[in-house]
């Protein structure tokens, strides 16, 4: 490792500041000299936790990956592999350097392959300041978790290539900024105000996820407050999942501890990481404002890939679960709703982290299996007073199961018919009080000690060893 010379205080391209302003004050170590490679890699603390961190040297060709960058990105993560460290890219880089042909390419492949090794073994997360073209918007999206500051800018064709091939005018923001990414296409997990914002939360990321903590369980149960009290009195009424959520997990110095990732595309889901008792947690949860908070194919996949983001590395998983089913339609079926949500299914089933299920309103159809079930291995379902646990919701199932007999009763006597079928098929077929009597869910909790019951459950359930890497579903 090798002294940090002296940073140029004038370029904010210099990767010795970027680096510098990411890791702990003082704790900054080369792990290789200062070259023209394109590539400045150093080792650090993050909040006290060792890390190992690499950038694009924008001030060398635009960052451009040659052999020697790519060589010093494959070295500092294979350092990462056998310390057992996370990993940071800060990335600025025009992709591979025209000039050395085809070795560029390969050594790029190479940045690639160690990727894809490190995946599921150590936390990799990529902070984009500026381009990540050609190439290098691969290197990203590899990656488990991509920040983007607001001058980032990720696609593999530019908007001149794109016009001569497609005939399209475009942006470059338009067509691979943050906006784009983290609305559209998903890439992005997170958009920064700001490049200072994009490393401050990349710095809250590694210690999350390298830190993890234990439970306390009584500043679990210290933090214990009336979180059904939050739902609208209407139970047909839309809300939002986002102060709940908040509420459920820790506040640190007056801030919430969630950190949501992918929080502006597929916007019926949310999904993120946070801490409870002092624990890092993942929260799964429908967000009923967005498509009623319905599953899709997107918010199922992006489901999914957080699954196995937090069952890779350790992290117990908290599933907040308020949905219909699945959103209906020819555009949902030919999107490949049965395609992407078998993925939510297969992450749940194969995930050994502690997952614990808490049913909030209702919880309807393939939906209930998908939002870890039972069935799929949870922990434990837990539901709140009231919560219903269906095929379907009582009445439209009687409306199916008695058409005929509905449409044979008087028009005076059809709703109170309608009310003492819909009361019969609930006894028989659904509501919660008949979960729990076939154990699909553990019990109704008491929603004032939601906290800790949650808290107590992930904290008494052992952790089994994952064995498979986070693939970007």
């Amino acid at each position: 490792m090798g002294a940090v010379p002296e940073i140029s205080r004038t370029d904010p391209r210099d990767p010795l500041g970027r680096l510098g302003s990411f890791f702990d004050p003082d704790t900054m170590r080369l792990l290789h000299s200062r070259d023209k490679s394109g590539v400045q890699a150093a080792v650090g603390r993050v909040d006290g936790v060792r890390t190992i961190a690499y950038c694009s040297d924008a001030t060398v060709m635009g960052g451009a990956m040659g052999v020697e960058g790519c060589a010093h990105i494959v070295a500092a993560i294979d350092a990462a592999i056998d310390a057992r460290l996370p990993v940071v890219g800060i990335w600025h880089s025009g992709g591979a350097r025209l000039a050395e042909g085809v070795e560029a390419l390969h050594a790029v492949g190479l940045v690639f392959e160690a990727m894809v090794r490190a995946s599921g073994l150590v936390p990799q997360i990529s902070v984009v300041v500026g381009f990540a073209a050609g190439g290098a918007a691969y290197g990203p999206a590899l990656t488990d978790i991509v920040i983007m500051a607001p001058e980032g800018r990720i696609f593999v064709t530019g908007p001149d290539v794109v016009r001569s091939v497609t005939g399209e005018h475009v942006d470059m923001a338009t067509l691979g900024g943050p906006r784009t990414h983290g609305t559209k296409s998903g890439v992005s997990h997170i958009v920064a105000a700001d490049e200072a914002d994009a490393v401050r939360r990349a710095r809250r990321l590694v210690s999350m996820c390298a830190e993890q903590g234990e439970f306390d369980l009584a500043a679990a149960a210290h933090g214990d407050v009336d979180l059904q009290a939050m739902l609208p009195a209407s139970a047909k009424r839309a809300y939002d999942v986002h102060p709940i959520i908040h509420e459920l997990l820790d506040n640190v110095e007056g801030e919430s501890s969630f950190e949501e990732l992918q929080g502006g595309y597929a916007r019926s889901m949310v999904t993120g990481l946070g801490r409870l008792g002092g624990r890092t947690v993942g929260v799964v949860a429908n967000n009923p404002l967005r498509l009623g908070g319905c599953l899709d194919s997107a918010s199922a996949e992006k489901a999914a890939r957080f699954v196995r983001l937090c069952d890779g590395f350790g992290i117990p998983l908290i599933v907040v679960a308020d949905v219909p089913g699945y959103l209906p339609g020819v555009a949902q079926e030919w999107d490949g709703v049965v395609r992407r949500g078998a993925k939510l299914l297969h992450a749940f089933a194969e995930a050994r982290v502690p997952r614990v299920t808490l049913v909030t309103r209702k919880i309807y159809g393939g939906a209930y299996i998908a939002m870890n079930a039972r069935a799929l291995g949870a922990t434990a379902v837990y539901a709140w007073p009231g919560a219903e646990v269906a095929v379907m919701g009582a009445k439209a199932a009687v409306g199916i199961l008695h058409k005929k007999a509905l449409a044979a009763v008087p028009d005076t006597e059809r709703e109170a018919t309608l009310e003492r079928l819909t009361a019969e098929h609930e006894a028989i077929a659904g509501g919660v009080d008949r979960a729990v009597s076939i154990g699909v869910v553990d019990k109704v909790i008491d929603p004032a000690k939601t906290r800790s019951t949650l808290a107590a459950a992930l904290a008494a359930a052992p952790t089994r060893p994952s064995h498979h890497k986070n693939i970007p579903l």
